[in-house]
């Protein structure tokens, strides 16, 4: 039995607390998790793990080499990397977790970018608008936009961008164009929960929060994309949700003497355990990749 893959997958056992969430990520049936924490404990004639209400624990002896495991793992990959040399790919398997919408636009299409300078590397993309739990989830860095209430996480900011209230042109047609933002009140407003209904400007040092009203109420971001993209109202997004439709004049940007709190791109590790090289490695690209597009739409505007 491979060492390293015994130590994987006892670490993503304990992670999760089950055979089957362990077999999901490691892209193996559930049996052969079962028969690798079995070997494992022959091997080492100790029991690793118990049943739990939670599900599956790990007992004194388990927790131990859960963490020096684990530790272990980040350790093997670091030296390989080292012992490869700077200019070498990654390899293995990365897990990483965005907000729909984010990495429909502005992710998934510059993977084949990373993927070519690191041709042994395969990359799982967990598509989610919510805070999903990492640990469990088994995500190696996740992408995040707006505030942390984690304080406890480790995370690094890459990027920052703008928020804008935006509208289709026939939207606009057909109600007008707000010249202030008290003007939203006769506005149907598409409301984003994660936002809510209070709309805070600043101008001249001046700030002001405004309520609006609508009666669309959506959870995810494809879902206010389509609303606004079919004239159902105005909404605040930030402009990385709607880059093409900016570009392309499919909506337009309003109260543009205003500005709205700016919006921050996080990436977000799992707490207590250590970065890997690969995680790194892919924040590190976003972070090039969207100073970049930042760049390049500067100098267009």
């Amino acid at each position: 039995m491979d060492r390293y893959q015994a130590m994987t997958t006892f670490v993503r056992v304990v992670e999760t607390g089950s055979f089957s969430a362990a077999a999901r990520q490691l892209n193996v049936g559930q049996p052969a998790v079962s028969k690798t924490i079995a070997q494992l404990e022959n091997r080492l004639q100790v029991s690793l793990l118990v049943r739990s209400t939670h599900g599956l624990a790990p007992t004194e002896a388990g927790q131990r080499f859960f963490e020096r495991a684990r530790a272990a793992i980040v350790e093997a990959d670091e030296a390989e990397l080292s012992a490869r040399g700077a200019g070498a790919g990654l390899s293995g398997r990365l897990r990483v977790s965005a907000a729909t919408t984010f990495a429909r636009l502005h992710l998934v299409p510059l993977l084949p970018r990373f993927l070519r300078d690191h041709p042994d590397l395969d990359i799982d993309i967990v598509l989610d608008d919510r805070m999903i739990d990492l640990v469990a989830e088994g995500i190696d860095v996740s992408l995040r936009m707006g505030d942390l209430p984690d304080s406890t996480a480790t995370a690094r900011k890459i990027a920052t961008g703008g928020r804008s209230v935006l509208g289709s042109p026939g939207y606009l047609e057909r109600a007008g164009e707000p010249q202030s933002p008290a003007d939203l009140a006769s506005h149907q407003a598409v409301i984003y929960s994660q936002l809510g209904s209070a709309w805070s400007f600043t101008r001249d040092g001046t700030e002001i929060s405004v309520a609006v009203h609508g009666r669309v109420r959506v959870s995810a971001a494809e879902g206010l994309r389509a609303a606004v993209l079919a004239d159902m109202g105005l909404a605040v997004a930030s402009d990385w949700m709607f880059t093409p439709d900016l570009a392309s004049g499919a909506v337009r940007r309003v109260l543009t003497a205003w500005t709205l709190p700016p919006i921050d791109l996080w990436a977000v590790f799992p707490t207590g355990r250590m970065a890997s090289a690969k995680a790194r490695a892919f924040a590190g690209f976003v972070e090039v990749v969207m100073a970049e597009s930042a760049a390049d739409h500067s100098g267009q505007a």
